[in-house]
């Protein structure tokens, strides 16, 4: 029999245990089952010699979490093997949960590697995760994690993945946000093999298979959904011809778990980048962003945060708060004048400024005009609103500039109420302060996060439907409490999002100078994201040193 010599080294401690290995060559195998609770296994080190390298083998970390599976000809001499289990502090991607160690292995004879031929590794995960799993290596040259082709075994809580390294750093991440492992139905109203997915992209192709059987089905993603709100376990919609390969019709829904086999569109991108090195935070396209918990003060990232650029309709919600300390009635009727928007015009083309269509003369309610100026950000109703103030409109700014000013917000400045004039400028940290105090108002609250507010006009009978301009309120994914969007030539696109996190915490989200209307809601999305994880990790931290 070849021999495998097992180095003892002097921090393997096995406490109560009896350890038996193992060996099963030929396609080989080495393992190391049966290590009792509370054992400390770490490091674990073997040498394999010539004639056991010439039959294959697999090595195994005494509890079986990891497994390198070597086959003939990968190492030409004879060479030590080492795995551990690290505890050193990591960065690790932003979007992702690790679900496992951090395990190291290495052939301490590098040169005995052909690292032209990859082998296989088998890594346990330490829960059951519905998520898409993947290995990750840490590129210490680069500093980042980048992934592996991975293939998830989720009924078994563990993934096997191809590496062409004779050392790393390794660790298995999930991306809860695209979902591999749950339940499928079928529907009827097209043929073929096909399925629905809200995480695929049209054209994927996917292995679909049935949990508890060996049976599977390759499918063709062609549509979207199933609705996660409704079904938050589904993790696609099949044919009914796809299904029936899989279960009877008669069960409605099947578990199962996703094998992708070809992965399209900006799915595609996001996992290539993961391969060149997942990031540690979000890659921003801003001049200036700043994401603080509000509750606390915490300052979570920030980006440029104290330079002062123009900001477009943030302006609005100042204007509408210094109209509100007044205490007016909000059922009370007003006739517009066509008169107000020429203030507008002083700052831009009749045609480029967004405004409420109404007629001289036209009358609606004070809450139609708030409305209207914060969910659809139109400028006419602005200047109304600083009409029947009982302000002049000289008097109207210099109380938002106060306004401010009694905020702590030292780098605002305002010389119209609605964010056409460049001048009109804040920084990040300042608008994230501005929009934690405003932002207590109920009803700009209410009336910034409104998806759709429709109202017809008093005389004229006109219906009015005025959509949210921030995209992502009327998506519905976050829980909202405040929003406000900006654009001019000048500002670009500037966005504050005001979203609460799940212990009841306000994330104020401040992004200036996006180069396009997407680029600011998707980066936006992002710190979003970002800051809710920060938040949610904080308070797990807490929790764990009350011991909750």
């Amino acid at each position: 029999m070849s021999k495998l010599i097992n180095e003892k080294m002097p921090i393997l401690k096995i406490k109560n245990s009896i350890l038996a290995w193992v060996f099963v060559l030929s396609f080989g195998f080495f393992a190391a089952p049966g290590i009792a609770n509370g054992a400390e296994i770490s490091p674990y080190r073997i040498t394999l010699d010539k004639a056991t390298i010439a039959k294959g083998y697999t090595v195994a970390y005494p509890d079986g979490s990891l497994k390198l599976s070597l086959v003939p000809g990968i190492l030409s001499e004879d060479t030590p093997v080492e795995i551990e289990e690290l505890d050193e502090a990591f960065s690790y991607p932003w979007e992702l949960e690790k679900i496992s160690p951090v395990m190291q292995f290495e052939f301490k004879n590098k040169a005995a590697y052909d690292n032209h031929k990859p082998f296989y590794i088998q890594f346990n995960y330490e829960k059951e995760d519905a998520g898409m799993k993947q290995v990750f290596f840490y590129d210490k040259t680069a500093g980042a994690w980048r992934s592996l082709p991975t293939w998830d075994n989720p009924e078994e809580n563990f993934v096997r993945s191809l590496i062409h390294l004779p050392y790393a750093r390794i660790a298995v991440f999930t991306n809860s946000e695209i979902l591999t492992s749950g339940r499928a139905s079928w529907y009827s109203y097209k043929k073929g093999l096909f399925a629905a997915s809200p995480d695929f992209p049209s054209g994927s192709r996917l292995r679909v298979h049935a949990l508890g059987s060996e049976k599977f089905v390759d499918v063709t993603v062609n549509d979207f959904g199933p609705d996660r709100k409704a079904h938050p376990d589904r993790v696609v919609d099949l044919t009914k011809e796809a299904f029936a390969k899989i279960a009877p019709l008669s069960d409605g829904t099947v578990g199962i778990y996703v094998e992708p086999l070809v992965i399209t569109g900006g799915l595609k991108n996001k996992l290539a980048e993961y391969g060149r090195g997942a990031p540690t935070s979000p890659n921003l396209a801003f001049r200036a962003a700043i994401v603080m918990n509000e509750d606390t003060g915490e300052i979570l990232h920030s980006q440029n945060a104290s330079s002062t650029f123009p900001l477009a309709s943030l302006t609005k919600i100042v204007a509408i708060k210094v109209f509100l300390e007044a205490h007016p009635d909000l059922s009370e009727t007003v006739a517009y004048s066509v008169k107000d928007a020429e203030y507008n015009y002083l700052y831009c083309k009749p045609w480029e400024s967004g405004k409420l269509a109404l007629e001289d003369g036209e009358t609606l309610t004070v809450k139609d005009l708030v409305y209207s100026s914060l969910v659809g950000s139109t400028n006419n109703t602005v200047e109304t609103l600083v009409r029947v103030s009982g302000l002049t409109r000289e008097e109207f700014i210099k109380r938002m500039n106060e306004l401010v000013k009694s905020y702590g917000a030292i780098s605002t400045r305002f010389i119209e109420p609605t964010g056409l004039a460049p001048e009109n400028v804040s920084s990040a940290g300042d608008y994230a302060i501005i929009a934690g105090e405003i932002l207590d108002d109920p009803v700009i609250k209410d009336a910034s996060v409104t998806q759709v507010y429709k109202f017809t006009t008093i005389n004229k009978n006109k219906p009015h439907s005025i959509k949210n301009t921030n995209f992502l309120v009327r998506e519905g994914k976050y829980e909202f409490t405040g929003s406000k969007t900006g654009y001019l030539n000048e500002a670009l696109y500037c966005l504050m999002s005001r979203v609460k996190a799940e212990n009841g915490d306000n994330l104020i989200v401040v992004t200036m100078g996006a180069k396009t209307r997407d680029e600011s809601f998707r980066k936006t999305e992002d710190l979003i994201k970002y800051g809710l994880l920060a938040v949610e990790k904080s308070e797990a931290s807490k929790n764990l040193a009350y011991g909750g």
